[in-house]
C-alpha cells in the first residue's frame, strides 16, 4: 500500500511535486493539507508522513504527542513570515500591534507560534497576546480588513500576490530562528525501510532542484507553471531558500535550540529533567548530526 504523504501546496514543495509526478502513485500518494492540519491528520490515521513546519512538529511532541517522530529535514533555511495588516488599517509597523488581537489559522499552527516569537523580539509580555482563529488565508485577509484583527503572519512570498493586488499591506517580517521544514512519520504505519527509501529518493530530487543549473531556469518555469507567481518573485525566493543534501539528516542542535526558543516563548514547558532527544527523533531512520 503506498505511503500517504501530507504536504502543504506551496512553492517549497516543488521538489516533492516533481518526485510525486515521477513516482505516479507507485510508492506514495500526496495528501494536500493546511499547515495546522498536518499533525492532526498524522494523529487521526489520515496520513503516514508529514512534511511540515519545524515549530508545530516539535511543539506537538513537546506537548505530549506520541503520534509521530521526526525522521528527516526538508528545508534548511528559515521561513520569512510577513506581518500583514489591512489595506486601510491604522497599523504602520510591528510595534503598533502590541495589545491588539492577532489573526491565526489555528492554535498550534505556525501563525500562532510565530506570534510568540515576534512578541519575544519586541519585548512584549507573552501572556498578553490575544488571538482570533480565522482558519485559512482568506479568512485571515478578511479579518484584517473588517478590523476584527489587527494583523496576521504568513509566509512572505505566498502572500505577496495579495499585497500586490492591494488586498493587504506588509508592515514587517519575522524570520524563523530555525530551519523551516522538517519531516515526521507515524512509525506504527510507515515501515522504517519504506521511510528510508522515500527519504533517499526525495533527497535525489531535492539535490537536483537545489542545483545552480536548475535554479537558473527550470525551477523558475516549474514554479511559474504550478503556482502562477511572477518570475521576479520566484527568482527572489530562490535566492533565499536552501535544501539539505540528505533529507534523512537531522541536526541535534536544531531540535534543542528550537525547543529553547519555544520554551522562552511559553509555547512549550520543559518536563522535570529536561527534554530527551530520543522522544523527538527516530534515530533508526534519521541520521543525527551535531
Amino acid at each position: 500500500m503506498p505511503l500517504r504523504v501530507g504536504y502543504v501546496r506551496e512553492h517549497f514543495s516543488s521538489p516533492l511535486l516533481q518526485y510525486a509526478k515521477a513516482d505516479s502513485g507507485k510508492t506514495f500518494n500526496l495528501v494536500e493539507c493546511g499547515t495546522g492540519q498536518l499533525i492532526s491528520r498524522l494523529t487521526n490515521d489520515e496520513i503516514d508522513i508529514a512534511i511540515a513546519l519545524t515549530d508545530p512538529l516539535i511543539t506537538g511532541i513537546a506537548n505530549g504527542s506520541k503520534a509521530y517522530k521526526l525522521v528527516g529535514s526538508y528545508v534548511s533555511t528559515p521561513l520569512n513570515w510577513a506581518v500583514i495588516t489591512g489595506n486601510d488599517s491604522k497599523y504602520k509597523q510591528i510595534s503598533d500591534l502590541q495589545g491588539t488581537t492577532l489573526g491565526i489559522s489555528r492554535y498550534g499552527s505556525g501563525s500562532y507560534t510565530m506570534a510568540y516569537v515576534m512578541a519575544l523580539q519586541q519585548g512584549w509580555p507573552i501572556d498578553s497576546l490575544q488571538f482570533q482563529v480565522n482558519n485559512d488565508i482568506r479568512g485571515l485577509i478578511d479579518s484584517v480588513n473588517d478590523r476584527s484583527t489587527s494583523a496576521f503572519m504568513w509566509e512572505w512570498f505566498t502572500t505577496k500576490p495579495f499585497m500586490d493586488a492591494g488586498d493587504v499591506r506588509f508592515i514587517g517580517s519575522v524570520p524563523t530562528p530555525w530551519p523551516s521544514w522538517m519531516i515526521a512519520a507515524n512509525l506504527d504505519r510507515a515501515a522504517k525501510d519504506e521511510l528510508k527509501t522515500f527519504l533517499a529518493d526525495l533527497s535525489t530530487y531535492v539535490r537536483v532542484f537545489n542545483s545552480e543549473e536548475k535554479r537558473a531556469k527550470e525551477n523558475v518555469a516549474f514554479i511559474e507553471a504550478e503556482f502562477g507567481y511572477p518570475k521576479t518573485d520566484i527568482q527572489a525566493w530562490l535566492n533565499t531558500v536552501g535544501y539539505p543534501e540528505n533529507c534523512r539528516s537531522i541536526s541535534q542542535k536544531v531540535v534543542t535550540d528550537t525547543l529553547s526558543i519555544l520554551e522562552k516563548a511559553g509555547v512549550v514547558k520543559s518536563p522535570e529533567g529536561g527534554f530527551k532527544l530520543d522522544a523527538f527523533v527516530e534515530a533508526t531512520v534519521a541520521q543525527l548530526t551535531a
